[in-house]
């Protein structure tokens, strides 16, 4: 498993993705993207500073071809910006510099996922809350894989015969400053809302999360991203 790891909170998404067996690389340099990979992580961060350190190691290229020829990501928060196919808004600005502030207008992303989403549109008074979402992936056991390679693990209800599906439980939402899905091309299906509003979504092999699910102990995302990965 490939995780970005130029900026941003990729440290926890390595921990995580090791507690599930797998084996990590950590993603820094055009070279990097030469080795066998399974699958991909965007972690959350400052999109605009990501953008331009990826464009600078010559990485949005080559990224965004192994995306389109089908190998699996998961972009959280910037991560899910990075692989809009619009974006916009430019969240609050108030108490930027005008640098910061222009810098903020302008992301060069990878443009493989066919959403509209607004940056930053929860804005300072609600930069960081927690909520609880719904999980729309389907049962919660359909989404039990360990690392690629291995058997995906039983997962049974106590006291039910054997295959017994569990309810899906609600999804802990951790949001920093986070992005708005708007807008959803066909073929884009939610996995978790909040209310009506879509907060990850999958498109083919692209998983798409306005929330950070390494911060979190719920493994759903993850689990579906190893599914792809298999």
């Amino acid at each position: 498993m490939g995780v970005v790891a130029v900026q941003g909170a990729f440290a926890e998404h390595v921990q995580r993705l090791r507690g599930l067996g797998c084996a990590v690389a950590e993603l820094r340099q055009r070279g990097d993207l030469d080795q066998p990979l399974d699958a991909l992580v965007l972690p959350g961060g400052e999109s605009t500073t990501q953008s331009r350190l990826l464009r600078d190691a010559g990485m949005l290229g080559p990224l965004r071809e192994r995306i389109i020829a089908g190998l699996p990501v998961l972009g959280t928060c910037a991560g899910l910006i990075l692989l809009a196919e619009r974006i916009e808004g430019t969240g609050d600005l108030r108490g930027l510099d005008a640098q910061a502030a222009a810098g903020r207008a302008a992301v060069e992303g990878l443009r493989t996922l066919p959403v509209t989403v607004s940056r930053n549109a929860y804005g300072r008074q609600l930069g960081s809350f927690h909520a609880e979402g719904a999980w729309e992936g389907g049962a919660a056991d359909e989404s039990r894989a360990t690392a690629p390679g291995q058997p995906p693990k039983p997962q049974e209800q106590p006291g039910k015969p054997d295959g017994a599906r569990l309810a899906p439980a609600p999804v802990p939402l951790t949001f920093i400053r986070a992005p708005r899905i708007v807008q959803r091309d066909p073929g884009v299906r939610p996995l978790v809302t909040l209310g009506d509003q879509p907060v990850a979504v999958q498109y083919g092999s692209q998983i798409g999360a306005a929330f950070h699910p390494e911060l979190d102990e719920d493994e759903r995302i993850y689990r579906r991203l190893l599914d792809l990965a298999r």
